[in-house]
């Protein structure tokens, strides 16, 4: 038979008038490193999904590349489709690139708002305010 795990005691209930450990931010430089990178990932899956749709557009529907570019940044900027897609599996893909344009957009945007965010919550101890 397992023993039961004892629960675990907040060090503030076993000694209550010691001093709660001191949270402190993140040096300055750390913080612009993980916004940096935050920025870098969010605008490469940009990259890699605007170099999705000019190869598609390209490819199905024989758009040149600056048509194919113009097409696909569009959509991935949630502004819609500028031309009118004429074959079947053009409308396929172009109905699935949009949908997929969408959750790209929050995904780059979540990736570049996270270390502000983040930096954030630790400023105003938000995680703390759980514990009280």
């Amino acid at each position: 038979m397992a023993a039961k795990a004892k629960p675990r005691k907040d060090a503030s209930a076993l000694a209550p008038d010691m001093p709660r450990p001191r949270v402190t931010l993140a040096p300055r430089e750390v913080f612009l490193l993980r916004v940096r990178r935050g920025l870098l990932y969010g605008l490469g899956l940009v990259a890699g999904t605007l170099a999705t749709g000019m190869i598609g557009y390209h490819t199905l529907e024989g758009f040149s590349w600056l048509d194919a570019f113009h097409q696909a940044a569009l959509l991935l900027s949630g502004m819609g489709p500028v031309v009118d897609i004429k074959s079947t599996a053009g409308k396929v893909f172009d109905g699935i690139y949009a949908l997929f344009c969408g959750v790209i957009l929050l995904a780059a945007t979540g990736l570049m708002l996270a270390p502000v965010v983040h930096r954030l919550l630790h400023r105003f101890h938000i995680e703390d305010a759980r514990d009280r």
